[in-house]
This record gives structure tokens, sequence and C-alpha cells, in this order.
């Protein structure tokens, strides 16, 4: 998958876009990478010194990559599926859609809102369980990690999938994890003060 497929089937925008490149797909399993560089936002707190990939953001990887897995399936199941596109989501990311969190003064407007927004007649998967996590290893700057990901069951909205992590063919964290198929509700802004 080419990095526009991958914006196409989940929501998931920098700096909280956690796959760099799919490099398997099955309709039950996929495999994706991501390079940690080092100016990851996250690193100058944790911690500095020792800068390591938080475990919470491995799972998070994870799962954003057991979301690309059911795109498909989600697609299908709105009434505008983007099937115009062949994607889930079927957007663009506009220039003005990036809202600098450098502080917790962002704010919504019609002219800049903080980033697209998918069909709203589209389903989008939300975490809803973690099970069984187990942290091996730690995740340093400059390590690429290998996530493989496996549809095991379905029951209507509902998915259970498993979920390994690697560097180097070693395992860095392994769990099962459950999502729900949500429809997405618009961030209605808050009246400044």
């Amino acid at each position: 998958m080419t990095h526009q497929e991958i914006l196409d089937a989940i929501p998931h925008r920098d700096p909280f876009l956690l796959v760099d490149e799919i490099v398997e797909r099955t309709d039950s399993r996929i495999v994706g990478v991501k390079t940690f560089t080092g100016d990851e936002w996250f690193f100058a707190g944790h911690y500095p010194g020792y800068p390591l990939v938080p475990g919470v953001l491995l799972c998070e990887a994870a799962m954003q990559c057991g979301a690309i897995l059911l795109s498909p399936l989600l697609a299908g199941e709105g009434q505008g599926t983007g099937a115009d596109q062949g994607t889930a989501f079927g957007m663009e990311e506009p220039e003005n859609a990036k809202c600098k969190m450098q502080n917790a003064n962002c704010k919504l407007s019609d002219s800049t809102p903080p980033s697209p927004l998918p069909n709203p007649s589209l389903k989008v998967p939300v975490a809803t369980r973690m099970n069984d996590v187990r942290f091996k290893r730690m995740v340093r700057p400059g390590e690429k990690i290998v996530m493989e990901i496996e549809l095991t069951e379905r029951l209507a909205d509902a998915f259970f999938l498993k979920a390994k992590v690697t560097v180097d063919g070693k395992v860095a964290v392994r769990f099962e994890f459950a999502c729900t198929a949500t429809n997405p509700q618009p961030l209605i802004p808050k009246p400044s003060p």
C-alpha cells in the first residue's frame, strides 16, 4: 500500500499516524512497519537522555494496522463507501487541516478544521479493550517495528484481533484487542469564553 492508500484507509494523521508502510495484507491478516527516527514528539519527555518508544504507542501502532485491515469491511457497510475512490475514507488531507498542537488553545473554525472528518455515513473502528498485553523488549530511536495483526473473530460490529510487534525478529509486545465499528461524530466546538 502507498502512503496515500494508508491515509485513505484510516482517519489518523501526523503526528499520530504510526504506520509507515503495509508490506502484506490478506482478508484476515496484515503486516505493517514503522521506523522511529528519533525526531518524534514523545522522545523529548520519554525519557530525556534515554529515549524509549512508549509501550502504549507500540500498541496504538498495531491497532492502527488493525484498522487498516478492517477498512474494506467497514467501507462496505456505510451509505457512502468512498467507492468512487476505492477507499474507506476517500479523502485528501487539506492543506489547512493541521492544527499545531504547541498548546491547548487549538480552536476549531469553519475555515481551518483540526483534521478532515471522514464521511459521516462510514463506520470507524474504535478500541474497546486490550487483553494479555506483554511487553518483552524496549524500542529505541532508529529502530523499525514490524506489526503482525490477525483478525480472529467477528461478531456483528465487534472485531477481535491478535497483535505481535517485533524488532529484528524479537518480540517487543504482543496482545489481543477488540474494537467496535462506530459512526464518527463531528467535534462540536466549544464557545470561546
